[in-house]
C-alpha cells in the first residue's frame, strides 16, 4: 500500500499541489468487483481545499488516473454500518449516498479517523459521524501513522496544533552559535541536564556582569545629557532662521500667485482663439460652395454629357452644404442664415430649372416617339381613311417598337432625379406623373397598334376570317376594327363556336380543322407575350433606375405577399398595412407606376384571348400552357411585379375560358340525337374525345398546368361514359350491345394508344364493358341455331334434374333414341351452314366498318356454336351411351362453314 501511495502522490496529486493523506481501497458495493481508491487530499496552497478524491486504473492497467473529486465541505454523513462489530462496508453521503466497500477494517478505520481529523481542523460545518467506535474518533490508528509519508501529514497524525503553530526556525547564524557552543561541552547530548544547569549559570553571570557595565558608565550619561542641551538650543536658533525664511517665502508665493493667475487668463484667450478659428475653418469647409458649382447651378447646359455631369457634381456638392451637421449655436449667427438662405434659393432655382428640362425631355421623347409611330404607320386624319387596311399593310410586323434609346438619353439625369427626390419631394412627385402621363399615351398606342396586327394575323388567314371579309394573305377588313373583338358564328339554330365544339368537329370534314391554322395560333400568341414580357421588364428596370426607388423606403405600411388561388390558377397577391396605404415601400411604388403606364395591356389580353376562343375554343389549351409558362416565369423573377400580376389575372381567364370549352364539350354530349334510321356506329363525340386527347397531349407535354388538363380529362371522359350509355339505350336501329362494344373498343383503343396515365382505371372499365358486351352480344345474336335439338337437350336435362339417371333417360318415351334421331335428322349440314350464313348476314348489318370488329364478333360467334355442340356431344354419350347415335357435322364442318362465309361476304 506505500508503494502505491507513493506512486499515486507522485503521478496525480503532486502535479495538482495536493498531498495525500489517507487512502483506501475499495469497490462499489453489490456489483461486480472493480477496485478503486478514494484518497483523502490538501492542498498545499492557503486557502487549504480538503478533497475526497476516486482513483481507478486504467483499462490497460499501466498507470493510474483521477475519476472523481467531492470537496469535503460537500460530505453530510460518514455511515460506517456498525460502531461494534467489524465490517467493511461504508457509506459516504455527498450530493448522493455512495456505498463502498473496502479491502480491510484496518483501511476504513484509518480512512474515516483522517476524514474526522480532518473535518476537526479545516471545516466550520461538521460532520455527522454514525455508527464509529468513539476510540476511532479520538486518535490515528498507528497503521495510519506507519502508511503516511514522512514530513507530509504530521500535523494532522498527532501533535499540539497550538505548538506548531508558534515553532519558529532558527537561522543559519543560531545554529552555528549552537554547534559552536555544544562543542565546547562535551556532555551536552550525553547528559541534557547538565547541559541546561551550566548555560544558566553562565546566563547568570553575563546578567551580573551587564548591569556592573551600566553602573560603570554613569559620568559619561552625565557628558551625553549636556550634548543633548546644547544640541536643543542649535534647534532652536535653527528654527528662528527658518522663520525669517518662511516669511520671505510667504511674499514671494503672493507674487507667483499673481503671476500664475496672469498666465491663465493667457492660456484661456489663446484656448477661446483657437477653437473660435476652429468653428469658422468649419464653416467655411462646411458652408462655402465653390463659383464654378454656383454657375453650373444657375446656367449649367442640361442638354450635353459635360454639363449633365458638372449640374450633378454642383447639386452634390450644394447639398452637402444644406445637409451638414450645424454645432449648436451655428444656427443663431447670421451669416451662417444668410449662407443658408442663399443655399436653398439656389436649391428652388435649380430644382425648378431641372424640372421644366426634363419635362420638356419627357414631351420632346413622346412627340418624336408618336411621329415615327405615325410614319411607320402611316396614319393621317383624313376623312374616310381606313385604318384597318394599313394595319393589314404592316400585319407582317409584329412586333413592340424598342425604347431602349429614349431610356438611355433620360438615364443621364438619374442622378439629378435622385437629388430631386432627395430636395424637392414635390416636383419629383410632379416628374412622375407627368412621366406616367406621357408613356401611358405613347404605350397605349403603341400597344394597341401590336395587338391590331396580332388580331389581324390570327384571323387573316383561318375560315372566320374569310366569312368577316378577312381575304387571304393581305388581311383586308371589310368592316371595323373594332368588328374583331366581336366575333360570333351561328351554327344549327344555336350560337357555338366555329371549330370548337367536339360536336361541330365531328360534322365537320378534315379540312375545316386546319391544324396548321391552331399552330399559327400559338406561333402568334407566343410571340405576343414574348414581344410584351421585355417591354415590360425594360421599363420597370428604367424607372427603378431613374427614380432611385431602389432608395425609396417608407415606414408608414409594411407590404406582405400572400398566394391566393382563383379559378385553380395560384397567384401571388400584395396586400399593405399601416397608414398610408398609397406608397408603402419602392415595390408598391413601381407595380403603380407599371399600372398606370400599362394600363392597356390587361384589357387588350383579354380582348385577344377572347378573339383567339371564338376562333377556335380549342385555343383555350395553346393560351392556358403558353401563359402558365410566361406566368411561372414571372413570379419566379418577382412574384409581386406589375408582369406577375397582370399576366395572372389574364391566366385567370384563360382558365375559365379553357374550363367553359370542357363543360361546352359536356353539354352537348348531353344533348347528341342520334338519327333512328340509320346505324349508329363510331358515335361522334367518342371520335372527337380522341382527337382532342391527341391534340391536348402535344400541346401540354412538359407544361406546367398538366394537373388542369388531367382534371378536364376525368370530367370529359366520364361524360363520353354516361352518354355513351345513353345513345345505346336510345338505340332502335343497332343493337344497344354493338353501340356500347363498338363505342368502348374504341375508346380503349385511343386510351392505349395514348397512355394517359391519369385515365388508366377509364382505361381498364372501358375494356372490361368492351369484353362485357362483345360475349353479351354473341351470346343474343347467336341464340339457339339449333332450335329443336336444344329443346330436345333441354327436356333430357331437365330429366335429369329430377333424379332420373342419365344412362335411364333413353327410357323415356318422349327422350328415347328414335326421338333423338328424329331430331337430329332435321339439321344436315346444309341447314347449318345457311343458318350461319343469315347469321354473318345479320351480324354485319349490325356493325359499323369503321371500328372493323366484324371477324372479332364472328369469331366468337364460332366458337360459342362450337361450344353448343361440344355439350350435345356429351350428352348423347353420357345418356345414350352405345346408341352409336352422332350429329349429322362435325366440329370441322362448323370450322369450314364459318370459314367460308367469311370469305364468301
Amino acid at each position: 500500500m506505500t508503494a502505491i501511495k507513493h506512486a499515486l502522490q507522485r503521478d496525480i496529486f503532486t502535479p495538482n499541489d495536493e498531498r495525500l493523506l489517507s487512502i483506501v481501497n475499495v469497490c462499489k458495493a453489490g456489483k461486480k468487483k472493480r477496485n478503486c481508491f478514494l484518497c483523502a487530499t490538501v492542498t498545499t496552497e492557503r486557502p487549504v481545499q480538503v478533497n475526497v478524491v476516486k482513483v481507478k486504473k486504467s483499462d490497460k492497467g499501466d498507470f493510474y488516473k483521477r475519476q472523481t473529486a467531492w470537496a469535503l465541505r460537500d460530505l453530510a454523513v460518514v455511515d460506517a454500518k456498525d460502531a461494534v462489530k467489524e465490517s467493511p462496508e461504508f457509506d459516504l453521503h455527498f450530493d448522493k449516498v455512495y456505498k463502498w466497500v473496502a479491502s480491510s477494517t484496518v483501511e476504513k478505520n484509518t480512512f474515516i479517523s483522517c476524514i474526522w481529523k480532518l473535518n476537526q481542523r479545516y471545516l466550520r460545518k461538521k460532520i455527522d459521524f454514525i455508527n464509529v467506535s468513539s476510540q476511532l474518533l479520538e486518535e490515528l490508528p498507528k497503521v495510519a501513522e506507519e502508511s503516511v509519508p514522512s514530513g507530509e501529514n504530521q500535523s494532522v497524525a498527532g501533535g499540539d496544533e497550538e505548538a506548531v503553530d508558534e515553532y519558529q526556525e532558527l537561522n543559519a547564524r543560531e545554529e552555528q552559535d549552537i554547534e559552536i557552543m555544544m562543542e565546547g561541552c562535551e556532555y551536552a547530548i550525553a547528559n541534557a541536564e547538565a547541559f541546561a544547569e551550566k548555560l544558566s549559570r553562565e546566563l547568570q553571570v553575563l546578567d551580573g556582569a551587564n548591569i556592573q557595565s551600566i553602573m560603570a558608565s554613569e559620568k559619561q550619561v552625565n557628558i551625553l545629557m549636556k550634548l543633548l542641551d546644547e544640541a536643543l538650543k542649535e534647534v532652536d536658533q535653527i528654527e528662528l532662521k527658518l522663520s525669517s525664511y518662511e516669511e520671505m517665502l510667504q511674499s514671494v508665493k503672493e507674487q507667483m500667485d499673481q503671476i500664475s493667475e496672469s498666465n491663465h487668463l493667457i492660456h484661456l484667450s489663446n484656448t477661446n482663439n483657437v477653437k473660435l478659428l476652429s468653428e469658422i475653418e468649419f464653416l467655411v469647409n462646411h458652408m462655402d460652395l465653390a463659383k464654378g458649382h454656383i454657375k453650373a447651378l444657375q446656367e449649367g447646359d442640361l442638354t450635353s454629357s459635360r454639363g449633365i455631369e458638372a449640374c450633378t457634381n454642383a447639386a452634390d456638392a450644394l447639398l452637402q452644404c444644406m445637409n451638414v451637421a450645424l454645432r449648436p449655436g451655428h444656427d443663431m449667427l447670421h451669416a451662417v442664415k444668410q449662407q443658408q438662405q442663399r443655399f436653398s434659393d439656389l436649391r428652388e432655382q435649380f430644382a425648378r430649372r431641372l424640372a421644366s428640362h426634363l419635362n420638356s425631355v419627357f414631351v420632346q421623347q413622346f412627340t418624336q416617339t408618336l411621329l415615327q409611330l405615325y410614319n411607320r404607320s402611316s396614319y393621317h386624319s383624313v376623312p374616310g381613311h381606313d385604318q384597318s387596311s394599313t394595319l393589314a399593310q404592316h400585319s407582317a410586323e409584329l412586333t413592340l417598337p424598342n425604347h431602349h434609346p429614349f431610356h438611355r438619353d433620360l438615364l443621364r439625369y438619374a442622378k439629378l432625379m435622385e437629388w430631386l427626390k432627395n430636395t424637392d419631394y414635390g416636383k419629383y412627385e410632379g416628374l412622375t406623373k407627368n412621366y406616367m402621363d406621357y408613356l401611358s399615351r405613347l404605350y397605349e398606342r403603341e400597344i394597341k397598334d401590336f395587338f391590331e396586327v396580332a388580331k389581324i394575323k390570327m384571323t387573316g388567314t383561318t375560315r372566320e376570317g374569310k366569312k368577316f371579309g378577312l381575304h387571304g394573305s393581305s388581311g383586308k377588313l371589310t368592316g371595323s376594327t373594332s368588328s374583331l373583338n366581336k366575333l360570333s358564328v351561328q351554327s344549327s339554330g344555336n350560337r357555338r363556336s366555329q371549330s370548337s365544339s367536339l360536336l361541330d368537329m365531328g360534322n365537320m370534314s378534315a379540312s375545316d380543322l386546319d391544324v396548321a391554322d391552331r399552330t399559327k395560333f400559338d406561333k402568334i400568341f407566343e410571340q405576343v407575350l414574348s414581344e410584351l414580357e421585355p417591354l415590360c421588364l425594360a421599363e420597370q428596370d428604367f424607372i427603378s433606375k431613374f427614380f432611385k426607388l431602389q432608395q425609396h423606403q417608407s415606414t408608414s405600411g409594411t407590404t406582405t405577399n400572400e398566394v391566393e388561388e382563383v379559378d385553380g390558377v395560384a397567384l401571388s397577391r400584395s396586400y399593405t398595412s399601416g397608414v398610408p396605404q398609397t406608397v408603402s415601400s419602392e415595390k408598391d411604388m413601381i407595380r403603380q407606376m407599371m399600372t398606370k403606364i400599362f394600363r392597356c395591356i390587361e384589357p387588350e389580353l383579354n380582348n385577344l384571348i377572347a378573339l383567339g376562343d371564338k376562333i377556335d375554343s380549342f385555343n383555350s389549351l395553346y393560351m392556358l400552357v403558353k401563359m402558365s409558362h410566361h406566368v411561372w416565369t414571372a413570379q419566379n423573377v418577382d412574384p409581386a411585379s406589375f408582369l406577375s400580376t397582370t399576366l395572372g389575372n389574364v391566366l385567370v381567364t384563360v382558365k375559365r375560358n379553357f374550363d367553359k370549352c370542357i363543360s361546352n364539350q359536356m353539354k352537348q354530349m348531353d344533348e347528341v340525337k342520334i338519327s333512328k334510321k340509320s346505324k349508329v356506329g363510331i358515335l361522334p363525340f367518342v371520335a372527337e374525345f380522341e382527337e382532342f386527347a391527341a391534340l391536348a397531349e402535344s400541346i401540354f407535354k412538359n407544361a406546367e398546368r398538366r394537373g388542369d388538363l388531367d382534371k378536364a380529362y376525368i370530367k370529359l371522359i366520364r361524360a363520353v361514359f354516361d352518354s355513351v350509355e345513353k345513345v345505346a339505350n336510345e338505340s332502335q336501329k343497332t343493337p344497344r350491345d354493338v353501340v356500347m362494344m363498338e363505342n368502348f373498343h374504341h375508346i380503349f383503343a385511343t386510351l392505349s394508344r395514348l397512355k394517359i396515365s391519369c385515365l388508366e382505371a377509364e382505361k381498364k372499365e372501358a375494356k372490361q364493358k368492351y369484353t362485357d358486351h362483345l360475349q353479351s352480344y354473341v351470346i343474343y345474336s347467336l341464340g339457339q341455331p339449333l332450335e329443336k335439338l336444344n329443346h330436345f337437350f333441354e327436356g333430357v336435362e331437365a330429366r335429369v334434374a329430377q333424379g332420373i339417371r342419365e344412362e335411364e333417360v333413353s327410357y323415356q318415351l318422349a327422350f328415347n333414341k328414335q326421338e333423338l334421331r328424329k331430331v337430329i335428322k332435321e339439321y344436315p349440314g346444309k341447314e347449318v351452314k345457311k343458318g350461319l350464313d343469315n347469321l354473318y348476314k345479320k351480324v354485319d348489318k349490325h356493325l359499323c366498318e369503321e371500328e372493323n370488329l366484324l371477324q372479332v364478333v364472328w369469331h366468337s360467334m364460332q366458337d360459342e356454336f362450337i361450344r353448343q355442340y361440344k355439350h350435345f356431344e356429351g350428352l348423347i354419350a353420357r345418356c345414350y351411351p352405345g346408341s352409336g347415335i352422332t350429329m349429322e357435322f362435325t366440329i370441322q364442318d362448323i370450322l369450314d362453314y364459318c370459314s367460308s362465309i367469311a370469305q364468301s361476304h
